[in-house]
């Protein structure tokens, strides 16, 4: 009897159990445990070739070997980025589709269109800082000039005749053009372009007179002899080129325009992948052999947290943000 007794107890107070652990489990946010399981996309907003394509390209062979998923890159190039930066701010938080974040999705867009479809910090979750790179002035050697001085002087000379390519409205490159052009005191046309795989047959043919490019993008065509590089756009010479000077020590004081490249994914990422995300950059960009190829071509790699990367947006949007202003460049 007694013994019947204890075991209806038992049963009793084993379904109870059962029962709260089946509400608890269905109500309780669910951590995402197996990711990934299918193929990740990495969102390039430019054309093949250029740094942030690069970079891609280094992490998702890094990871397709270490996740034993696909890891494939999407180049969605056009609008100054928007475009493809517009298609993952859209995208489920998943971790299934990532950007190639730069300073002018994240830090201009914002300031110099009057619309777009995403707002550049609140639709995104930062993961990691992946490198940066000098932006450079390179013109076509049948320009006649050797220096800085001898550009500036030409474009006085000629207003509104000489032509600078960037690789498309809003980017970074665009933005030291339309900097160069104020400290400068010149007027020159923008003629923008949706990547570099488009604007340097032009510069190359004539058709523009100069190009503001990444220097991890130039750099072989410069070391060829190709085109004459006449400064970098940061305020200290370039390691991957020390014989290439800075346009601040040219005479334009202070003049810096770097040109940084950051991973993303749509806002609310989970973060447990957000976390071992940023883990696998750090990973990889600390790979003794994969950091010295990107310094050898005019990248700095240099992964950190997901703060760190939100207070340097905020910064460079703030930068940003008063050169478009002095400039009164404004697009639709």
């Amino acid at each position: 009897m007694h013994f019947s007794k204890a075991l209806k107890n038992f049963l009793l107070a084993l379904i109870f159990w059962s029962v709260g652990f089946a509400v608890y489990a269905q109500s309780s946010p669910q951590k995402n445990t197996v990711w990934p399981k299918q193929p990740i996309r990495i969102i390039v907003t430019f054309t093949p070739g250029g740094a942030p394509d690069i970079l891609a390209r280094v992490l998702a062979e890094s990871w397709q070997k270490s996740l034993g998923v696909p890891v494939l890159v999407e180049n969605r190039p056009g609008y100054g980025g928007n475009i493809g930066a517009d298609l993952v701010a859209k995208s489920e938080p998943d971790g299934y589709t990532l950007l190639i974040g730069t300073v002018g999705i994240h830090a201009i867009n914002g300031a110099l269109y009057e619309k777009i479809s995403y707002d550049p910090v609140k639709d995104f979750t930062p993961i990691s800082f992946l490198a940066s790179t000098p932006n450079v002035l390179i013109v076509n050697k049948k320009l006649g000039v050797n220096n800085l001085h001898e550009l500036i002087d030409l474009a006085k000379v000629k207003p509104n005749q000489l032509t600078f390519g960037s690789s498309g409205v809003g980017t970074s490159l665009h933005m030291s053009g339309e900097l160069f052009k104020e400290m400068a005191g010149v007027q020159i046309r923008h003629i923008p372009y949706k990547g570099r795989a488009q604007s340097l047959p032009d510069l190359l043919s004539g058709r523009i007179s100069m190009l503001f490019d990444n220097l991890s993008s130039s750099l072989s065509l410069i070391k060829s002899g190709d085109v004459q590089a006449l400064g970098v756009t940061t305020l200290k010479r370039s390691r991957a080129a020390p014989e290439i000077p800075t346009l601040a020590e040219q005479g334009l004081t202070g003049f810096e325009a770097v040109s940084w490249f950051s991973l993303m994914a749509p806002a609310n990422l989970p973060s447990d992948i957000q976390k071992r995300l940023n883990h696998m950059v750090r990973q990889t960009l600390s790979n003794p052999e994969i950091r010295d190829r990107l310094l050898a071509g005019g990248l700095d790699p240099a992964p950190g947290s997901p703060k760190d990367l939100s207070k340097l947006i905020a910064s460079e949007a703030g930068k940003w943000t008063r050169v478009v202003q002095q400039s009164g460049a404004k697009l639709e």
